[in-house]
């Protein structure tokens, strides 16, 4: 018999501070979008991102950006990202993915939005499984903004929590990542408390991520490079770069670093209290850099088999791995 054809589906995440796209046939992609400033310009975006990717036949969407305060309520939210999409789907069949662990129709989200908010980390976690097989493991997922902390054991999620709140209570969302977090939010009121650095220089200047010379989605809009870095962490101080000793610059972004490494133990720890120890990690996301970190020094999972989605699906899809997977559940 002929083998069956892949069919051809097109994931998408929206986020509160990027739009992410993959294809069940590998292609991804990752947009910033600042959705908080242009709600508006949704529907042309995502219009984009279809003409841009290869041709699919159906569209499966996830979405976390119901909670950017352009919206009144995450209800509203919902709502407005999900007719952008619709009128974005030009007609292609488009389904949401649930908190129920299920692709349903629009008409069904209008009935009950918040089934959809802030879903997408369950698409991944149930994706992740394939990697672990019947063994207790752990989920890690790193992105722009936040950290997803997920037990899966038996070839499924196991949350302690659904809804964000009561996964910002259980450790299961840690609201710290590698790019947007505020160098502020994380050393307190020991530094400026504005928003001159973003832990994206911390990594920047250690060398724990390249330099990007093209990517000028940083704190003051110039580029991503370790000069510019240096530049944004001496401000934290109140200071220029100049007036900073390189090596107290460098002290400064370490201590940020293991300061944000620690509190991603912490969440660990009470992710899997009480639970058989994990046996494998599945590692994922753009900002792996803290997973991966957090993995070296955590006492528990010190020498515990690791899989990175970076390795075996390449950066792209591995940041996109929400979109990835929901494509793929939808293939299913």
């Amino acid at each position: 018999m002929p083998a069956m054809e892949q069919p051809a589906i097109l994931g998408i995440d929206i986020g509160g501070a990027n739009l992410k796209a993959a294809h069940t046939n590998g292609a991804a992609l990752t947009v910033p979008f600042a959705l908080w400033r242009y709600p508006n310009e949704l529907t042309g975006r995502l219009r984009a991102i279809r003409a841009q990717m290869p041709a699919h036949d159906r569209i499966a969407l996830t979405m976390t950006g119901e909670l950017c305060d352009c919206f009144e309520s995450k209800r509203n939210g919902v709502l407005a990202i999900l007719g952008s999409a619709e009128e974005a789907a030009d007609g292609t069949s488009l389904r949401i993915w649930t908190m129920r662990g299920a692709l349903v129709e629009p008409k069904q989200i209008r009935k009950d939005p918040l089934s959809a908010a802030a879903a997408n980390w369950l698409a991944l976690a149930y994706f992740a499984c394939r990697y672990t097989e019947s063994e207790s493991a752990l989920l890690i997922d790193t992105g722009s903004t936040t950290t997803d902390i997920v037990y899966l054991d038996n070839g499924k999620p196991h949350p302690l929590g659904l809804t964000d709140r009561e996964r910002m209570a259980s450790g299961e969302l840690v609201y710290a990542a590698v790019r947007r977090t505020p160098v502020c939010a994380v050393l307190g009121l020991g530094v400026a408390a504005e928003v001159f650095a973003t832990m994206l220089d911390a990594y920047l200047l250690v060398g724990l991520v390249p330099e990007s010379p093209d990517d000028t989605d940083t704190a003051d809009g110039r580029p991503a490079t370790r000069q510019e870095a240096a530049a944004r962490l001496a401000r934290m101080l109140c200071a220029d770069v100049a007036e900073v000793p390189p090596a107290e610059l460098e002290a400064f972004a370490t201590k940020a670093i293991e300061i944000q490494a620690s509190y991603m133990s912490h969440a660990i720890d009470r992710v899997i209290e009480g639970r058989a120890r994990p046996r494998r990690i599945v590692l994922s996301g753009s900002g792996d850099a803290l997973g991966r970190l957090v993995l070296a020094r955590h006492p528990e999972l010190l020498g515990t088999p690791a899989v990175y989605l970076a390795e075996r699906l390449g950066p792209a899809l591995s940041e996109a791995a929400c979109a990835y997977s929901v494509a793929i559940l939808a293939a299913r």
